[in-house]
């Protein structure tokens, strides 16, 4: 009975050494300073966040210590969003727009007043669309009303899924809005002819860019500025870029996902992430890769690549913000769905 005893406290006690080094273990993880975070973006920032990232290390490393390793993830925008939300745990999210960032608030996993948690309503860089046509530009595009003309081949992603193809859509009826005098159904008509021409509607702004620019299909892509000088920089001398008369100022919104953030400790880690991107060092890395820094300063130093003058309208002003936008024009039987089943 006593060796009975004396074996179950031995082994009671070698259980319970086990338990003080596997937690001395994971001490000595943090303290020698590893975390991991997840960005869950919108698909045409791969490059951007593959060069981003590598600043944030190092300078996480400097001022904390800590080594942090990021994983990225990227698709459209919608489509990220509602993987969030059903359980896919971002840390932080980059995506194409506020209303895919406030979705996820909607679900409880975003805190409220995260749009202003970071400067500039939390986007720290903007964009616009443009058209992206072949070398010559051979059928002439030069504004919207040319691109629905009959014949002309379109590629847009899919607004049920992509942030960027509701900016595209966001622009063109702000030009009819202005040509037909605030005249809603000719503006559903300008829509539905600008669809019509639509001959390949991907899920994700990446995806069209390679339909149009790889596979060859199409006369005009409708693209994020930064896709299309990504385009002419990777196939030199075979593009170019057309920016209309009016387009809208897009504006790519980032938050931390608290739920998750907390969950894993990485709350503080994450919050720096988002802030370091207003960094002068990051805004400057976001121009060279096609992005218009939030920053005044530095978008004039990049006053020769982008077009500075373009009128731009904007989604508060002009749509009432995405909110009202979303539920006018892309929730299910809505303006979009309207026009889409009338091809």
């Amino acid at each position: 009975m006593k060796r009975s005893i004396l074996s179950k406290t031995i082994a009671g006690a070698l259980l319970l050494t086990g338990v003080f080094t596997a937690f001395a273990g994971f001490a000595s993880d943090n303290a020698a300073g590893k975390i991991s975070i997840t960005n869950v973006s919108y698909d045409p920032t791969r490059e951007l966040y593959e060069q981003y990232n590598k600043l944030f290390r190092a300078y996480w490393l400097r001022e904390k210590g800590q080594e942090v390793e990021i994983t990225q993830s990227h698709g459209g925008s919608g489509k990220q969003a509602r993987g969030v939300i059903e359980g896919n745990e971002a840390d932080v999210v980059t995506l194409a727009l506020e209303g895919d960032v406030d979705e996820i608030r909607k679900a409880g996993l975003i805190d409220a007043g995260w749009v202003k948690e970071f400067d500039k309503n939390s986007a720290p860089y903007t964009s616009t669309i443009v058209f992206l046509v072949r070398k010559g530009n051979p059928r002439n595009l030069k504004d919207w009303d040319d691109i629905i003309k009959p014949g002309v081949e379109i590629i847009t992603p899919d607004p049920k899924s992509s942030g960027g193809a509701r900016w595209n859509f966001l622009a063109a009826w702000a030009f009819s809005d202005r040509k037909n005098g605030g005249n809603e159904e000719k503006n559903k008509e300008f829509l539905k002819a600008l669809f019509a021409n639509v001959t390949v509607l991907d899920s994700g702004a990446r995806g069209s860019t390679t339909t149009f620019v790889e596979n060859g299909q199409g006369d005009v892509l409708l693209a994020w500025e930064n896709e299309a000088f990504l385009s002419q920089k990777e196939h030199p001398g075979d593009f170019e870029i057309v920016t209309p008369s009016l387009s809208i100022l897009a504006q790519p919104s980032v938050a931390v996902v608290d739920v998750y953030a907390r969950k894993h400790g990485t709350e503080e880690a994450a919050k720096a992430y988002l802030r370091y991107l207003y960094s002068d060092e990051a805004q400057r890395l976001e121009g060279r890769n096609y992005y218009r820094p939030s920053n005044p300063n530095i978008l004039r130093e990049f006053k020769d690549a982008f077009n500075l003058d373009v009128k731009l309208v904007n989604i508060d002003d002009e749509f009432g913000g995405w909110d009202a936008a979303q539920a006018k024009f892309f929730a299910d039987g809505a303006i979009f769905d309207e026009i889409y089943r009338r091809r």
